[in-house]
């Protein structure tokens, strides 16, 4: 690689290294990985993402707030219902290269 070809890496500033910690601790818990595993299926309320996880309503709203507070995830009112889907392709990347990453042998 010629030093035109070479790019330079930065250290993320503090506030951005804590946005890092925080997207990580999001995507870290077990309920929340599967909620945005299917999400990135299709878009769905709570209530048929409660009923395909088999958890109350309540306990998927609840980790759908902290989904949406580290912007993992977006939502639009349909009438009485709520759907959420990934905010964006970044996240269904992070989630395939991942999990590319620990399926390697």
């Amino acid at each position: 690689m010629s030093n035109t070809e070479k790019t330079t890496f930065q250290i993320p500033t503090q506030q951005e290294l804590e946005q890092l910690s925080e997207l990580h601790k999001a995507m870290g818990d077990y309920s929340r990985m599967r909620i945005l595993w299917i999400l990135m299926g299709q878009e769905l309320c709570v209530s048929d993402l409660a009923k395909q996880m088999n958890i109350t309503e309540s306990a998927v709203s609840h980790q759908l707030r902290e989904l949406r507070i580290t912007r993992l995830v977006q939502s639009h009112k349909v009438g009485k219902n709520v759907f959420y889907s990934l905010l964006d392709e970044h996240i269904q990347w992070v989630l395939e290269e991942t999990y590319a990453h620990i399926s390697e042998r």
